[in-house]
């Protein structure tokens, strides 16, 4: 197990151009410690009969297929509108 401490957070902050504070880069180093904890204690665990996986639950596409239809008969749709000329709808010019 790895102990980071605070020189090692800053000499890695130096690479990324990012200016570490003493007491900031103490924080970094506990965080990081308890992470690397973390990731022993994970490699404890038998694995042996668990199957890779990219998602803890069983997702499958439930949307239907993009296909087109009509869905609205165009003369039936123009009976609605006040204007129309050649089977498109006339709006009031809104720009001059």
């Amino acid at each position: 197990m790895s102990n980071f401490t605070k020189e090692d957070i800053q000499y890695y902050a130096n690479f990324a151009r990012i200016d570490m504070p003493d007491a900031e880069a103490e924080k970094f180093a506990a965080r990081l410690d308890t992470l690397l904890e973390f990731s022993d204690r994970l490699k404890e665990l038998d694995t042996t009969n668990v199957e890779p996986m990219t998602h803890p639950l069983a997702i499958t596409n439930v949307l239907r297929e993009d296909t087109p239809e009509d869905i609205l008969d165009r003369d039936e749709m123009l009976k609605s509108v006040e204007d129309h000329e050649e089977g498109l709808i006339k709006v009031p010019n809104i720009l001059e």
